[in-house]
């Protein structure tokens, strides 16, 4: 049982993180913490939290569980506030969604990462943020991915472990830059180029109205581009190294496909279409297992 669980930045992830542990009694006190008060009086009418605190220090003093859920820019910002009050008794994890720039900011400000810190990454999500976003079940099936490293205390790791899967997460562990590289193919890229069309298309509706005829496969398609552009800067800014070949890779394919296009080339455009359509039938298929 966590005596007091201090979640800083109580937005989707953290506000889900909150919901879910208060359902399943994990917690005798939550508390929360975020710049924007706001947000924070949201949270306490609708009981997702016990206490809030614009204070960081204020916040996680006492707390034996610190989660961080905040976009990975602001990390060297919160384990300075955090490092006053900081006790190797309480474990402290986080919700970011790279891994590598966390740990190289935790090695700023410690100068080695603490033994109690897990990094962790839930891989879970929605198109709209803050509070009122959250739910209860957010986390329930989904997987999240701990990134210990050799140093981490094995029963810190084992009781981040413990509460995810008590909130109905799969949970796996994972090399730092391994996981960098792969969300940056799966969930980075994804994102950039949602953001790139709708900015395009964006740009052309203001001469054509092209939004006005625009059917499902467009809503589909660009449904996460209405995800925070703020968290999404610190993202693509915190893994450019792994995000910017993939774009140049894209680049090339599309360069393919136009040239295919481009010659009526049907049987080689086919090939593609249907290897694709192969291939995200894989991926439905191991999402069922």
């Amino acid at each position: 049982m966590i005596e007091r669980l201090c979640i800083i930045g109580v937005g989707l992830i953290g506000g889900s993180v909150a919901r879910a542990a208060r359902a399943e009694g994990l917690c005798h006190e939550i508390v929360g913490v975020d710049a924007d008060a706001d947000n924070l009086r949201k949270a306490s009418a609708c009981g997702v939290i016990d206490a809030g605190f614009s204070d960081i220090e204020q916040g996680a003093a006492s707390a034996d569980a610190v989660m961080i859920a905040t976009p990975v820019g602001t990390f060297d910002v919160i384990f300075s506030a955090l490092k006053s009050v900081w006790s190797t008794g309480a474990v402290v994890t986080d919700a970011g969604s790279t891994k590598c720039s966390v740990i190289e900011s935790a090695e700023r400000i410690f100068g080695e990462v603490p033994d109690n810190f897990v990094p962790g990454h839930p891989i879970a999500g929605a198109e709209r943020s803050g509070v009122e976003a959250s739910t209860v079940d957010l986390f329930r099936g989904k997987r999240v991915i701990l990134t210990p490293l050799e140093d981490t205390s094995p029963l810190a790791v084992k009781r981040v472990e413990s509460f995810w899967r008590s909130i109905g997460a799969k949970v796996s562990q994972m090399e730092p830059a391994h996981h960098d590289e792969v969300l940056a193919a799966t969930s980075h890229l994804p994102h950039v180029l949602a953001f790139a069309l709708t900015y395009m298309l964006g740009k052309k509706d203001e001469q054509t109205e092209i939004f006005q005829y625009a059917a499902g496969g467009f809503r589909d398609f660009t449904r996460i581009a209405s995800s925070d552009p703020k968290m999404w800067l610190d993202i693509c800014r915190a893994n450019r190294r792994e995000i910017v070949p993939l774009i140049h890779q894209f680049r090339e394919e599309l360069n393919v496909v136009a040239g295919l296009i481009s010659s009526g080339a049907a049987e080689e455009l086919f090939s593609v279409f249907a290897d694709a359509r192969n291939a995200r039938q894989r991926f439905l298929d191991q999402l069922e297992r």
